[in-house]
């Protein structure tokens, strides 16, 4: 597999970990004490945020498995438009998929929307909502982003 594909699954890991873990610590008074955390203070922007960009990371290594890398400006754009012109709308994100899944189909739109709403959480929660009105969707964010990371690692596995 190659460097920057590895790389980029791993930031995308790192990301998702980040998300998770400020979940638990919004959630958890014992863990805001021990961690000296002002008791009305959550993180759940950041883990719309976090939750976003495991899934361009993720979506930025799929990419390079085609040799087809973004760059700035307007990399987040590029990246979702390559990502559904190269996998989904030529149907391959499908037919990996079902390789992977036997029994379970996973619509690969479905997975595309994925991608689609969080990239909108991530400009319209992070910038224009106090963070304790997140909650719902950063919720929302984490099982979106461990769905989508997990079938795509998979669709990259199954590639090398």
């Amino acid at each position: 597999m190659d460097l920057q594909v590895k790389i980029y699954i791993e930031r995308a890991k790192n990301e998702f970990i980040a998300a998770k873990k400020l979940k638990q610590i919004s959630d958890n008074q014992e863990t805001k004490d021990f961690l000296e955390i002002p008791k009305d203070t959550t993180f759940y922007s950041s883990v719309i945020s976090h939750s976003y960009y495991s899934i361009f990371y993720i979506s930025k290594a799929l990419l390079l498995t085609k040799n087809i890398k973004t760059s700035t400006p307007e990399v987040h754009k590029k990246t979702f438009d390559e990502f559904k012109k190269n996998f989904i709308d030529t149907g391959e994100l499908d037919v990996s998929l079902l390789k992977i899944y036997k029994t379970l189909i996973i619509r690969a739109d479905e997975l595309l929307e994925i991608f689609k709403d969080e990239k909108w959480k991530r400009g319209n929660f992070t910038y224009k909502t106090i963070p304790q009105a997140n909650k719902e969707p950063a919720e929302d964010s984490l099982k979106n982003a461990e769905k989508f990371i997990s079938n795509i690692d998979k669709v990259i596995e199954n590639k090398h």
